[in-house]
């Protein structure tokens, strides 16, 4: 057991519970299957509403819901240097030896793996997203991503296709990125006890509402569907800036009584949802990684879904039916999917399912960066300051500049207060049957490997 606890690791981003997502579930279940395997985990995001201060959640995980409030889209305002005291603070009482961010989206994340790094503690970084490199913002943060990772020890992204657009977007190299895909709770995803009657054959489709979800394309794709299939039903779950299109298009097509408006779904009623569905529809413009359709295929859903990004990585070929992110070929997928619904097995596919996602893997591949990022070399200022002046001409020498700073900054706060009078919290004793359990599972990750 000592030996197996040899990371303290504390999670960082903007986005966890109790805000839904990929990114938060991605958080809470790896967090959840570290601790069983003996390593310590802490969180750290900032105050939703009412919740702030420290919470503990399931397995002992303990959350610091900082006291900041979000700023826009549940991101805290920048601030560079604020932040660099209760960060300094948690890493020290906690006694952390691994900082691992999460989303580039993330002004949480990002801070945080500045300070970790000036203090001379090892990064990891993983990237949930894919962005693009043309349009003002993707510019923007694909340079806040460059200076970010011109310093990490290692980093992760969730599917190959997502490696090369984090590879090419902050000229990290290669070799210090791995690809860990994200996985699903198979338990909490299961399909109905009873298989359901194609007579009237339901198309579900879980989403925000937002452009880059391709809400846009539903609302021509959903009335062709209806046009050409009598017979079939549509239930949308979701909320976003786009709902109001759908309803005016339910409304222009007379479609109300065969496209439910659910509005937003929380998680722990997304299985309800999906068990009452055929087939599922993702119809994203851009995906790294969609978890989404992990859960719908581990409730036995068949399904449709855009040829983009990372997303032909997930299922193998006769789990899914892929099309080019258009109406037309849209509407062919769903037709096809139709037609191939009789030989759909949905328990055979959630075992399939079981054997191919969880999220105990997961953990392990993650302890294996972490293993990497311990044996990297220790490095000083001056030894850092070359890989941002890499940045750019004008962007290297600002980047110098903050982590100049941020040096200076983190020496004021040690004559200031020293990292002795930081008093260390202890670490919570796990009861008795949450020792055999990690003994369990070490045993059998020990006989799989």
């Amino acid at each position: 057991m000592d030996e197996r606890r040899r990371h303290r690791i504390l999670m960082v981003s903007d986005f966890f519970y109790p805000n839904f997502g990929g990114v938060e579930n991605h958080i809470y279940y790896l967090s959840q299957c570290l601790l069983k395997l003996g390593h310590k985990v802490v969180v750290m995001t900032h105050a939703y509403g009412k919740r702030s201060g420290v919470r503990y959640m399931t397995g002992g995980l303990k959350v610091y819901y900082v006291p900041w409030r979000p700023f826009i889209m549940q991101n805290t305002l920048p601030t560079f240097y604020l932040t660099l005291p209760i960060i300094r603070n948690i890493i020290v009482r906690e006694r952390i030896t691994v900082v691992h961010g999460h989303q580039a989206f993330s002004t949480l994340c990002h801070e945080a793996l500045m300070h970790a790094r000036t203090m001379g503690y090892k990064v990891v970084f993983t990237d949930h997203s894919l962005y693009g490199f043309a349009d003002v913002g993707s510019i923007h943060m694909n340079k806040v991503l460059q200076f970010t990772l011109a310093d990490v020890d290692q980093a992760i992204c969730v599917s190959h296709t997502s490696k090369e657009n984090t590879v090419l977007r902050s000229g990290i190299l290669p070799e210090k990125v791995f690809v860990i895909p994200n996985a699903v709770d198979t338990a909490m995803f299961t399909p109905a006890p009873n298989r359901l009657s194609c007579d009237e054959i339901v198309i579900v489709v879980i989403s925000r509402l937002v452009y880059r979800k391709g809400a846009d394309l539903l609302v021509e794709v959903i009335p062709e569907v209806c046009r050409l299939f009598s017979n079939v039903r549509f239930i949308v779950g979701g909320d976003g800036p786009k709902r109001v299109r759908l309803e005016e298009m339910r409304e222009k097509y007379s479609l109300q009584d065969r496209v439910d408006m659910l509005g937003a779904v929380p998680h722990a009623q997304v299985r309800s949802v999906l068990i009452s569905g055929h087939i599922f529809l993702n119809s994203s413009l851009t995906e790294a990684f969609c978890i989404a359709i992990l859960e719908a295929a581990s409730c036995g859903l068949l399904t449709v879904s855009t040829r983009v990004g990372g997303v032909p990585e997930v299922l193998p070929d006769d789990m899914i039916v892929l099309a080019e992110p258009a109406p037309g070929d849209m509407v062919w997928a769903i037709r096809k999917a139709i037609f191939m619904l009789p030989s759909i097995d949905p328990h055979v596919m959630h075992l399939r399912m079981k054997s191919l996602y969880s999220w105990h893997d997961v953990a392990k591949r993650t302890e294996i960066v972490y293993d990497r990022a311990l044996q990297s070399s220790e490095k000083n200022l001056l030894q850092r300051l070359p890989r941002y002046l890499k940045c750019g001409a004008w962007a290297g020498k600002l980047f110098c500049l903050v982590m100049i700073v941020n040096f200076l900054l983190v020496r004021l706060l040690e004559l200031w207060q020293p990292v002795k009078s930081i008093e260390e919290v202890p670490d919570m004793p796990l009861v008795q049957h949450q020792e055999e359990e990690i003994e369990h599972d070490y045993d059998e990750a020990q006989k799989k490997s």
